[in-house]
């Protein structure tokens, strides 16, 4: 245990005291997200926090996952620390100059296949890689989606880090949790210095990797036992949700989906006067009292797994078209007063 708490404390250390230079740096190089009509900030903000998420990660994982009880081959996590890498110095260059979409998504293709890969030659079936590289390509993007309030993404990647780590422990792969407790505390370091209102913006050298190692954690529980991906997919359910039934929605309409936009809910909620942290406190409440429950009883009735996932993201799809038209009515209300 004293390893472990070493490990979790070295990685709350590592993201928190990274954020807190990239914030000097960021003012020094510009990189400021200033408000506009697709942003639901009103100040400059640095970004690229976190990247204190990413060196945490990188120097935290390997002593996690091999040196902890139920180590993982060598080569799987060289696989997930490239794939890891590759991430982070996509999102990094595109944090510093906007990097076209074809070399930024080329390059997440590329990470997801070199950890895939490791984890097939590891004797799961090759006909599996090309799920495993959209689930993953998927991840990375819907989390990058997903982080636009003050502290939003961070928190969801405690939460999910944390379930993630039980689920783990629950196995008895002691690496493993000990490889998602390290992403929670790391994500609690850089919280602290994004929450609202945020000092820094985690960037997308952060909000990629934060969407790898999720989906990496979540393949990893998948390959030691095939029931534990449902609970963990119920822990993301709110933020894939979200972010997929946002993206139908554009695609229906006919608009560019990959362009920035403000349809997320969580975007409408701040539009129709919610602050940043009573919003991203309606997805920790979705979190608490119904996906966490949820995927406790998925994980302890294996045989009705499924169907629980299921419910849970048919509640999820039915919670976001209620508050959605609730935003959209209420913004349609305020819109008439500001007129007359």
């Amino acid at each position: 245990m004293i390893p472990a708490i070493g490990w979790l404390l070295l990685s709350f250390l590592i993201a928190w005291l990274s954020a807190r230079a990239a914030i000097a740096y960021a003012h020094r190089r510009g990189m400021l997200d200033r408000p506009g009509q697709r942003r639901s900030h009103t100040i400059p903000t640095p970004r690229g926090g976190g990247i204190g998420i990413v060196l945490a990660s990188l120097l935290c994982l390997p002593g996690a996952l091999l040196v902890a009880p139920a180590p993982w081959p060598p080569l799987l996590v060289a696989g997930l620390l490239a794939a890891l890498l590759l991430v982070a110095l996509a999102g990094w260059w595109d944090d510093h100059r906007s990097l076209p979409i074809l070399p930024r998504f080329g390059a997440q293709l590329l990470a997801v296949l070199l950890f895939g890969a490791a984890l097939c030659a590891g004797g799961c079936s090759w006909w599996w890689l090309p799920v495993l590289l959209l689930a993953g390509a998927w991840s990375v993007n819907l989390h990058n989606f997903m982080d636009g309030i003050d502290g939003l993404l961070a928190q969801q990647a405690m939460f999910v880090g944390a379930g993630l780590a039980l689920l783990a422990w629950g196995a008895g792969q002691g690496a493993l949790a000990l490889a998602a407790a390290c992403l929670t505390t790391a994500s609690l370091g850089f919280w602290c210095l994004n929450r609202s209102p945020a000092r820094i913006f985690m960037g997308d050298v952060g909000s990629g990797s934060v969407g790898l190692l999720i989906f990496a954690f979540s393949a990893m529980l998948w390959r030691i036992e095939a029931r534990l991906l449902w609970p963990a997919l119920i822990l993301s359910s709110a933020f894939v949700a979200d972010a997929s039934l946002t993206l139908l929605s554009r695609f229906c309409r006919g608009r560019r989906w990959y362009t920035a936009h403000r349809e997320h809910l969580y975007q409408w909620l701040v539009r129709c006067g919610f602050t940043h942290a009573r919003g991203g406190a309606i997805y920790m409440t979705w979190n608490l009292l119904l996906a966490a429950p949820l995927a406790w009883l998925a994980w302890s009735h294996p045989g009705s797994a499924w169907p629980i996932t299921m419910a849970t993201y048919l509640a999820a799809a039915a919670l976001w078209l209620l508050l959605k038209r609730r935003c959209l009515r209420r913004h349609s209300t305020k819109d008439r007063h500001v007129a007359a």
